[in-house]
């Protein structure tokens, strides 16, 4: 008699390992006058390497970021997509895999898409069918951590970026979040978690 294989023996769904990212201030250096082309987008040190590390881990990493420059007319969409392009470009040059970029490129804040509101998250977790109950959203402002408490996420500040006058200025919402020196940190601790 045939075997079953494990998938029909086992019909539990599968927990998926995922994180999401902020862009600015978390992968890449922030700028107050914007990210508007490939060459103003510059990896923070040992970003690219946590990538990779995670996805060599098993997670599954998505991006999730607010770029109203657009709509301010900054840049355009094609010039986004590009800077999007050599930020997968470079994560893959050191082995680690960005599965999807999500943005909202409005500047209303009544936008259910922009941060620190969560539609931008949920529309991740309706995309991959999967809960952010415990997802890991790691970023440098209130705005991420608004919007990962808003999806039933678990926020995670890093002192990159905004991160550290973030600490400072708003003490009594960073209170109770996880924080680290940046997302080379947050790898090793979700690594080491998972060992």
């Amino acid at each position: 008699m045939k075997q079953p294989s494990p998938s029909m023996r086992d019909n539990r769904p599968t927990i998926m390992k995922l994180i999401i990212l902020d862009r600015d201030g978390v992968i890449n250096e922030d700028s107050d006058a914007f990210i508007k082309c490939p060459d103003e987008w510059t990896p923070i040190p040992g970003s690219l390497e946590a990538v990779a590390r995670l996805s060599h881990a098993g997670y599954r990493i998505v991006v999730a970021t607010n770029q109203s420059g657009v709509v301010r007319g900054l840049f355009d969409l094609e010039t986004l997509n590009l800077i999007h392009k050599k930020m997968h470009r470079m994560a893959q040059e050191v082995g680690g895999l960005i599965d999807a970029v999500f943005f909202c490129p409005d500047v209303d804040e009544a936008n259910p898409y922009r941060k620190p509101n969560p539609g931008m998250l949920l529309e991740i977790s309706r995309r991959l069918k999967c809960s952010l109950q415990g997802v890991p959203v790691v970023g440098d402002s209130v705005r991420d951590i608004r919007a990962a408490r808003a999806a039933n996420a678990q926020p995670f500040l890093v002192r990159t970026g905004k991160g550290a006058s973030t600490l400072e200025r708003d003490i009594e919402i960073c209170a109770n979040v996880p924080t680290f020196d940046n997302l080379a940190a947050v790898a090793d601790h979700l690594i080491a978690c998972h060992e």
